[in-house]
Parts: structure tokens; sequence; C-alpha cells
């Protein structure tokens, strides 16, 4: 059973890291739940304010996704309608073989969107902009977490090696 929670932390990890850049699965509370996996196993030490401090920094992260792309839009002078043609945007995005076809669509949406709204090319393109800095943001502030997760993880497993090689 060991083996089994070792290998679905992984799963959720490296899942989680993919979430950071596919719409549709929380990266970070993905590769969160890897974490918490691993360290159900007996042959890691329970530190449960490890958990718990890392679960609140998934709380912020999570919130910041919300609201770092909004603010992004605004700032260069974007409105509900470049928002919503931003994740719209980002979901028809995903769904395309292009490559980058999440950003692009971000951007595309949110210069649609504000084109639909003011009718003018030039506010258009400022929030799409503004909307497509704020995505990067996010989505990067996500992969960083995740990331940093995935180490937590290697260096859960490495602390406890002569524990785990005991199970094969």
């Amino acid at each position: 059973m060991d083996i089994f929670l070792i290998i679905l932390g992984f799963i959720l990890i490296i899942a989680g890291i993919i979430g950071c850049i596919l719409p549709g699965l929380p990266g970070p509370l993905t590769a969160w739940l890897g974490l918490l996996v691993t360290m159900l196993s007996k042959v890691i030490p329970d530190d449960w304010s490890f958990i718990w401090i890392t679960f609140a920094v998934v709380i912020i992260i999570t919130l910041l996704d919300y609201v770092i792309p909004a603010v992004g839009t605004k700032k260069f002078g974007g409105s509900k309608y470049g928002t919503f043609g931003a994740i719209i945007g980002v979901l028809v995005g995903f769904f395309t073989p292009l490559p980058g076809g999440v950003i692009a669509g971000a951007f595309l949406g949110a210069f649609i969107g504000e084109y639909l709204r003011h009718q003018q090319a030039g506010k258009a393109l400022k929030a799409a902009f503004g909307a497509l800095i704020g995505f990067l943001v996010s989505t990067g502030m996500q992969l960083i977490v995740s990331l940093t997760f995935f180490i937590l993880y290697i260096k859960m497993l490495t602390d406890n090696w002569d524990e785990i090689k005991q199970l094969f």
C-alpha cells in the first residue's frame, strides 16, 4: 500500500504541473493532493504543519489566480467583456491543435470581448495585452508552486530513502 501511495502522489504532482498549463485541472491543488497522499504512506513521517502550510499556499494561489488576470485586464483599460473573452479564449485555445493555442486564445478572446464592447481596435488591443500579461503571471505563479511541491516531494523521498528501499 505504501508503494501505491508514493506512486499515486507522484502521478498527482505531475498532473498538477500539467494542470497549471491546461485549463480545467487545478494545478496547485492537484499537486498538493500528491504531497498529502505521499505523506499518508507509513514510510513518510507525519508532518501536519507542513501539510497545512502548503495548503494555505494553495488557497492563496487559487485566490490570486482569479484576481490577477482581472487586474491585468483592468490595469490596461479592459472590462468584464475582456475578462470573459479571455476565459472563453483559453478554453477554445485548449482544443485547438496549434502550439500556444491557450495563450493565443486568451489574447484573442480578450480582444474580441473588448472590441464587442467598445468597437475600437486600439482599446481592445490594449485590454487584450493586459489580459495576456495577467494570464501569464497567474499561470507562472501556479507553475512555480506546483514545481516547488514536486521538489518537496523528491525531498520527502530522499530523506526517507532507507525506509522506502525496505518496501522492495
